[in-house]
């Protein structure tokens, strides 16, 4: 009987996974993956709840620009910034390094971060990622 029950259960997993979409499927993979980038290259400094490190290190959770941008995110990604960041409640004034991290990651990274901390952005391709850092200025 015990067989039979986790016989049942394991085809209903099976099932329910084959009724995902392939975008639903592709958004997970780069969700994921995103979540693996973030952990080892940003989350240091933006912290594992992304809410920064008080007025040194600005939220992921109030950065309005970016939330909704993923040209600008993309490319402060990659090329890092300079220039000064403003949120809701403050102005920071620290640089971003630049990354070294492939377009592919930034993909995952960019859907990653657009999709948590309240944000539902969608995913963000590799192909969609080599646009936007074509735009960088």
């Amino acid at each position: 009987m015990k067989w039979k029950a986790i016989g049942l259960f394991a085809l209903a997993v099976v099932g329910l996974a084959a009724c995902q979409s392939e975008s639903d499927l592709e958004f997970a993979r780069y969700y994921a993956g995103g979540k693996v980038v973030y952990q080892s290259k940003c989350q240091n400094c933006h912290g594992s709840d992304g809410k920064g490190l008080g007025a040194l290190i600005p939220p992921l959770t109030d950065l309005s620009k970016y939330k909704t941008d993923k040209v600008a995110m993309a490319c402060l990604i990659k090329y890092g910034s300079s220039k000064s960041l403003n949120t809701a409640a403050n102005t920071f004034g620290d640089k971003m390094p630049a990354t070294d991290l492939p377009t592919v990651d930034i993909a995952k990274v960019t859907t990653y971060v657009t999709n948590s901390y309240g944000n539902k952005q969608g995913t963000t391709t590799t192909q969609q990622a080599e646009e936007y850092l074509k735009k960088c200025r």
